[in-house]
């Protein structure tokens, strides 16, 4: 694919410094499992992470205007990076999610960059494949990444300097191949209004996106060692989530690019959500059984976000990839800052297992959302839909009643 190549610089900057990104989510995870956080101090360091997010969604637009590309994701890979050295000067969960919250600052615009140059250089006939692309490439990174906790130990300053080493490393291949640097966007202004415009589905999708994926990132290093996994099975748990993503993010999106977006969304959410109820009631504590289920379970949650990302981007205009990417990152962020919170709350009141009980139930809402959605974008007559939002809302009243948190959003185009 021609169109890949000046994006290639771009991939492995992206490659690198997400590797040490995701490598710092599970250490955090594991360390302060061993000073002894509870889940719900790891879950609330996992939430500051993406409150931090939040906020960098409102000002790397700005920033990329005022500066460009490559000076934008400069500046926020030195952030990340002297972030990493941080954690090991001061273990205490205050300082640490002082510090997630830079940190998710700084990604939020690091993944903002990355995504609206990528988007930039693409067309609507290959988009889903390069963002497939790319997140192979993240979820690569991180798998592998992933390997270096056992290798080199949770214990002292190695682990933590790798880290740091990783996100500064990535500025080389960005500021010495910048020959695909777009212009920066002449529209700064994040408009929510205009973005839930170009797509309520992909608005909402990325909500539950953050919800799920936030909650498994951060927690189920947790679950792993509370059903009394070793380091390196903990690791490996993660990781065979991580790797299923990987291996089928460029199928679906060759799919998605050929078929109906909307369609594969709903078969993703739907093996997602089938996945998820097989870890939380039938896994149990076998190593093995773990490890299959959440490879099917990563192999349809975390091509979620690209799938939709691709299906906002297709209804955008040039000039407005930059401010939609940052608004998909908000979604996403919003949902995240709860995932971790509620997901963590769940797993204290019900055990490690609530925490995949938990991520089915919000799969489960978006699945009638995508076929509410795909109802109304078709032209369902009226009497139809209106027994559709009744099923929703009888869903949504169930799911409350037996305990499980659930979201609902606005149902309009």
């Amino acid at each position: 694919m021609s169109s890949i190549r000046p994006l290639i610089p771009l991939l492995l900057a992206a490659g690198i410094l997400l590797g040490g990104n995701g490598l710092q989510g599970t250490l955090i995870a594991l360390r302060g499992a061993q000073e002894g956080f509870s889940p719900a101090t790891i879950g609330f360091i996992g939430t500051t992470y993406f409150a931090g997010f939040l906020i960098g969604c409102f000002t790397i637009t700005p920033m990329m205007k005022e500066i460009g590309h490559v000076r934008s994701f400069a500046t926020l890979a030195a952030i990340a990076s002297v972030g990493a050295l941080v954690l090991i000067l001061f273990i205490n969960p205050f300082v640490w999610a002082g510090v997630r919250f830079v940190n998710g600052f700084a990604f939020a615009g690091l993944f903002t960059v990355m995504e609206a140059w990528l988007h930039a250089g693409v067309s609507n006939e290959n988009r889903a494949r390069v963002l497939a692309i790319y997140r192979v490439v993240d979820i690569g990174s991180v798998t592998g990444a992933q390997f270096l906790i056992p290798v080199i130990g949770i214990e002292g300053f190695a682990i933590f300097a790798l880290m740091s080493i990783m996100t500064t490393l990535s500025l080389v291949p960005v500021c010495l191949g910048d020959r695909s640097n777009p212009k920066p966007p002449e529209n700064v202004k994040l408009d929510l209004r205009r973005s839930w415009a170009i797509s309520p589905l992909a608005a909402i999708g990325c909500i539950a996106v953050g919800v799920t994926n936030s909650s498994f990132r951060t927690l189920s290093p947790v679950y792993a060692e509370q059903i009394g996994m070793s380091v390196a099975d903990v690791v490996t748990f993660v990781s065979a989530g991580i790797i299923g993503g990987a291996l089928v993010q460029y199928p679906l999106g060759y799919l998605s690019d050929r078929w109906d977006r909307r369609s594969v969304i709903l078969t993703t959410s739907a093996g997602a959500m089938v996945a998820a109820l097989a870890l939380a009631f039938l896994a149990g504590t076998t190593p093995l059984a773990n490890f299959v289920y959440v490879f099917v379970f990563g192999s349809f949650a975390m091509p979620m976000f690209s799938l939709c990302a691709a299906h906002a981007n297709d209804r955008a205009g040039p000039s407005e990839y930059v401010m939609l990417n940052a608004a998909l990152m908000l979604f996403y962020s919003v949902g995240a800052i709860g995932g971790p919170v509620a997901a963590s709350w769940t797993m204290e009141s019900f055990g490690p297992n609530a925490l995949f009980m938990f991520n089915a139930s919000v799969y489960l809402v978006f699945i009638f959302i995508v076929l509410y959605r795909m109802q109304a974008r078709s032209g369902v007559p009226a009497e139809r839909r209106g027994r559709f939002i009744a099923l929703l809302r009888t869903s949504t009243i169930f799911a409350r009643l037996a305990g499980r948190p659930q979201r609902r959003k606005r149902d309009e185009d």
